[in-house]
């Protein structure tokens, strides 16, 4: 492709990297109050019944009054994650002012697109799935899910290493695209191997800085994930369950540990000529499917290995960009991912099937089942 100006390109690429990032502290910001109204819509509608219908359900408004007591513990949290938060990372480092934040008024009436700096429906979920997702990586009831998914990785890792001293495991570099609150590889660096975690999600990013770097002990903040759905509910003291995280401290690993999390999406990342035979082993945790291209991805994975290097995954393939307007997205069957991986260089060692849930309300009525293709390959 000719570019006239590759500057002004850069530049726009910059800009719109900003105001992205400003929507989505904006969403942070508006978290309380959009959650809020949600509620009061529900306080409408019981006021709109009959006398009749109010008195068999007494407790209704009660149950409302304790939802907007959590939405504002909720809101605690997300203003603490979004202290440290810098709004322009290549140029300049204009910082978020807690004042703008307790406020609500990080909207900028000067933005030349006002319609973009909006928050709908489909950021707010974003930010409810960030906060469902501090269950599955940080809390004690998320556990089950991370030993359906975490542990076979873990496991299989320290088996393919198990000749090496636990003393010179940090010599492993490990890397794990689509990191996400970073347990994953938090976990792998508490086992004695050198990670490094790449993320995308700018609600992933900004959470797990919080979780990595500000957390001071164990159990202390209280968050209630299961709020924003009144579907599928079996009582309401489940709905309102605190959940307590960390269930570990994040600091509790070795001072020398070589442990870093790296923002920005994977292809571009990783596939400069840096990157060439430099990792060990790649883990990937439901992420393949978040691919355009997932040929791409596979044929990073095989440039960055090193000779013999190992690749384990765990995941489905809900392809994230399958039917989003304006993007590409390449949907290939499980059968036709392990061909090409097999084109691209890779022997398959290990092959099975692991079913498990992902961010689920534990105590919920309803629970989506994945069959995950879990695999380990040797590049060749």
């Amino acid at each position: 492709m000719f570019v006239d100006n590759p500057d002004s390109v850069e530049k726009e690429i910059v800009e719109q990297e900003a105001k992205h990032f400003r929507k989505v502290l904006n969403t942070f910001a508006l978290y309380k109050k959009h959650a809020l109204s949600a509620n009061n819509r529900r306080r409408n509608d019981y006021h709109s019944l009959t006398e009749r219908h109010k008195t068999l359900i007494p407790d209704y408004l009660e149950r409302l009054n304790n939802i907007d007591k959590a939405i504002s513990k909720n809101y605690n949290v997300l203003k603490q994650i979004m202290i440290d938060s810098i709004l322009f990372d290549r140029e300049g480092e204009e910082q978020v002012d807690m004042k703008d934040i307790n406020s609500n008024n990080l909207i900028t009436e000067d933005d030349k697109d006002s319609k973009n700096s909006q928050i709908t429906e489909f950021d707010m979920d974003k930010l409810r799935s960030t906060i469902k997702q501090f269950v599955r990586e940080w809390a004690l009831e998320g556990q089950p899910e991370r030993d359906s998914t975490f542990k076979p990785l873990l496991e299989t890792l320290i088996d393919f290493y198990k000749e090496i001293p636990i003393e010179e495991r940090s010599s492993i570099n490990v890397l794990v695209p689509g990191a996400g609150l970073g347990r994953l590889a938090f976990d792998i660096v508490s086992r004695g191997f050198s990670c490094q975690g790449n993320e995308f999600s700018f609600y992933m990013l900004l959470s797990s800085h919080f979780i990595l770097n500000r957390i001071e002990k164990i159990h202390q903040y209280e968050i209630y994930p299961f709020i924003h759905s009144f579907s599928n509910i079996v009582s309401v003291d489940d709905q309102l369950k605190p959940i307590h995280i960390p269930d570990v401290l994040p600091s509790n690993i070795p001072r020398d540990a070589n442990f870093s999390m790296v923002a920005g999406d994977f292809v571009e990342v990783y596939m400069s000529d840096q990157h060439i035979g430099q990792w060990d082993c790649i883990v990937t945790c439901f992420f393949i499917d978040t691919a355009k291209n997932i040929l791409e991805y596979i044929e990073i994975f095989h440039r960055i290995l090193k000779s013999g290097g190992l690749w384990i995954n765990i995941g489905p393939l809900l392809y994230h960009y399958e039917n989003s307007p304006g993007e590409m997205s390449i949907e290939l069957s499980l059968d036709q991912v392990k061909k090409v991986a097999k084109d691209f260089g890779f022997q398959f060692q290990d092959e099975k099937t692991i079913k498990t849930t992902y961010t689920t309300n534990p105590d919920g009525m309803l629970k989506y089942l994945y069959e995950c293709a879990f695999w380990t390959c040797i590049k060749k």
